[in-house]
């Protein structure tokens, strides 16, 4: 795929600075870019670059004045905000490049199916009975949709997700490879021989619009009822959602992060890698967690914490600093003792 500056100008609303008819066909860091690649300059302290760049195009703030000659193959695009300007460049890029279309041969699409407009549904794809699937939606190879299962509009699913019964998927969500949704919850009672009996997972897992799963993503369906993905909530890679969870809407849980059973995670709440949560709690509305932290009580609105057992984070610091002079005070006690025992 090719672009002019002017092209580029043009849905930046930016203003052109050099040639309006230079192309490009590639995007690049403006360290590493090569002739007829797109870059950008939001960061000052990248800003050296700049004036060695190979770049054919570099999108900069309008308030930004240059301290040094730019090289004259390159052509600036100024305008308001070059860090979210560039962000929607990569979206319209990505948006071109996954837009295909059709049903390819090898894909397995049942009769009862129900297929939106402008689907892409790619070779050794699976698409079971009853499963509905919304406009401009794009499957990739080695996808499973299990029968009863709604997807909804612009949605993309990449190679190797698996999608159990009767879940719901929304509109504009991105799962990415090896997710898989709907697999049984953790469910079992003990019996009088010491064995485990499996309780049937009878629920399903619902993920509003908006949502995006990284790969290798688990979520549970519940034994009852729904497990829940609010709109908006991001999910990093290898995160585990326990059935009947509920994770509240634009909540971001980096890599690793766990929460067990019918767990109730708040909106706009965010948790640092390796976070887990105990079953049957209540975390509040824009919390954030601490990587490698452990939660084992309900934990209040807007609160910060940290640690294992997690508790808030400035009293965590102080019980830190005593933890580091552990060693000190229990050579000083030890010498305490030995001076008493003399002395006695």
């Amino acid at each position: 795929m090719e672009f002019s500056a002017k092209q580029i100008a043009e849905l930046l609303n930016g203003e052109i600075v050099g040639n309006s008819d230079i192309k490009v066909n590639k995007l690049a860091k403006i360290e590493e870019a090569e002739a007829n690649s797109l870059s950008f300059l939001a960061n000052l302290a990248y800003e050296d670059y700049l004036y060695t760049t190979n770049a054919s195009i570099v999108i900069i703030n309008k308030n930004f004045t240059p301290k040094k000659t730019i090289n004259n193959s390159c052509t600036l695009i100024k305008v308001d905000n070059a860090y979210e300007c560039f962000a929607k460049l990569l979206k319209t890029y990505n948006q071109l490049k996954n837009n295909k279309l059709g049903i390819e041969s090898g894909a397995f699409v049942a009769e009862k199916s129900k297929i939106g407009k402008d689907v892409y549904i790619a070779a050794f794809a699976y698409i079971s009975d009853d499963a509905t699937i919304g406009n401009n939606t794009k499957i990739y190879p080695h996808v499973y949709i299990g029968d009863h299962v709604k997807i909804g509009d612009n949605t993309i699913i990449f190679s190797g997700v698996k999608i159990y019964h009767e879940c719901v998927i929304g509109s504009n969500c991105i799962i990415h490879a090896g997710a898989v949704i709907g697999s049984d919850g953790f469910g079992f009672a003990p019996t009088s021989t010491g064995e485990y009996s499996k309780i049937p997972q009878i629920g399903n897992v619902v993920i509003e619009d908006n949502v995006e799963i990284g790969p290798n993503c688990c979520i549970d369906r519940a034994t009852l009822g729904s497990t829940m993905i609010k709109k908006g909530v991001k999910l990093d890679n290898l995160v585990h959602i326990a059935h009947n969870v509920v994770v509240g809407e634009n909540t971001v849980l980096a890599g690793q992060t766990g929460i067990s059973g019918s767990s109730k995670i708040g909106k706009n709440c965010m948790t640092g890698g390796q976070v887990g949560i105990s079953g049957h709690l209540t975390i509040g509305d824009n919390v954030k967690i601490a990587g490698q932290s452990g939660v084992s009580k309900n934990i209040k609105n807007d609160m910060i914490i940290q640690g294992s057992p997690a508790f808030a984070m400035k009293e965590y610091f102080r019980a830190y600093v005593g933890f580091k002079n552990l060693p000190d005070i229990i050579t000083r006690l030890n010498e305490l003792e030995k001076k008493a025992e003399k002395n006695g």
